[in-house]
């Protein structure tokens, strides 16, 4: 038997990467099909690891230069362009990463996103002309203030005094812009769907996982409204309530507000610049996978979609995860898989789960390729 088989891979946080995640896959499967053709292809919808993914499926090449972190401490940032310096990609989170933090912790009130700033400068600077964001893994709740402040832009209160740091965004009165706003054409990829305030916004949603606990609720929201009303009345466009404004602490607010983006899903762009549809059609088995698949992953997350699409072209779709956490209405709503497992013996811990990923990984894929039987 010589099947094709697509390997649609996206990371398992905190221990593999999607790389790995899909060489393991295909390790285990050819160990039971070794004459099987398997194409595999790492995954991010807009999450931590978008741009080096995107870079490569781009043949893109890594630049570097020195900037600063969400901290204002000074780092090594960078981004991926092409060699005619027309086309970029760079990972927000270089700068404003929460992996920054794992040691020394910072309060988000902070820390803010001036070295996404940079970035942008260093790519305006060089003349590019169409740049690709991703977003995910932020440390920062500023909304793009400390960004759009490395921009030019300038924000004053009351006093007609210049306000550096995003916590005191409740006493805004005007803002200035800078002389001249000439960025690249700017596509913010996103995995969620929130805007900037309300319950569901950029602090109540992502704050906790940040640092910020729920008596910081209100200052940061003050903040963050009055900002978005400012800039309202500023610019007539009211991008707080945009789909995606509120992604990576309000940073996809402010790429639309002060550097003029466009936020799409993180999956879509995915799925058009590898032409997913075609590979997935030309395949005889689709695999898909991630750390945990939940309610999320069938309300648009991408291996979701992954599994949604496959369905539509008639293609059995396979789903691995570290975590399955699907409620009884959900299975049984969930036909777009033909086939769900958890990577994890019923009996692992969480400890043992992480240190183990790639055994497990290898050892399902290896069941399912020798047990499973596809018409």
């Amino acid at each position: 038997m010589n099947r094709k088989i697509l390997i649609v891979a996206d990371k398992f946080k905190g221990s593999l990467n999607a790389n790995s995640v899909a060489r393991v896959i295909a390790s285990g499967w050819s160990n039971v099909w070794p004459d099987d053709q398997i194409e595999q292809l790492p995954m991010s919808d807009g999450g931590d690891g978008f741009g080096s993914i995107m870079a490569d499926h781009m043949d893109l090449s890594e630049q570097f230069f020195l900037g600063c972190d969400a901290a204002r401490r000074d780092c090594e940032l960078s981004y991926w362009i092409d060699d005619s310096f027309k086309k970029a990609v760079f990972e927000a989170a270089v700068s404003n990463g929460l992996f920054h933090f794992q040691k020394e912790k910072y309060h988000p009130f902070e820390l803010d996103t001036w070295g996404v700033g940079e970035l942008l400068l260093n790519l305006k600077l060089n003349k590019v002309e169409e740049c690709l964001i991703g977003i995910g893994g932020s440390s920062t709740n500023d909304a793009g203030f400390g960004m759009a402040r490395a921009l030019g832009w300038r924000f004053f209160n009351n006093e007609r005094e210049e306000i550096i740091n995003w916590t005191d965004l409740s006493s805004l009165k005007s803002i200035i812009e800078p002389d001249v706003i000439n960025f690249p054409n700017i596509t913010v990829a996103s995995d969620v769907e929130n805007q900037l305030l309300g319950s569901n916004g950029a602090t109540r949603t992502y704050g906790p996982q940040k640092g910020l606990k729920e008596e910081d609720f209100a200052v940061a929201d003050k903040c963050l409204e009055r900002l978005a009303m400012i800039v309202a009345d500023k610019i007539e466009n009211d991008f707080s309530i945009c789909s995606g404004a509120g992604a990576a602490g309000g940073l996809g607010f402010g790429l639309m507000a002060f550097a003029g983006a466009k936020i799409r899903s993180g999956f879509e762009i995915f799925a058009e610049k590898t032409n997913l549809k075609a590979k997935i059609s030309n395949s005889d088995i689709v695999i898909t996978a991630e750390g945990k698949m939940d309610s999320q992953t069938l309300m648009g997350k991408g291996t979701g979609q992954v599994a949604s699409m496959s369905q539509s072209l008639g293609k059995p779709c396979i789903g691995l995860a570290g975590q399955i956490q699907f409620s009884r209405a959900e299975k049984m709503k969930n036909d777009a898989f033909c086939y769900l497992a958890s990577i994890v013996p019923k009996l692992a811990n969480t400890s043992d789960s992480i240190s183990n990923t790639k055994p497990y990984l290898k050892r399902i894929a290896s069941d399912i390729a020798k047990n499973l039987i596809f018409d």
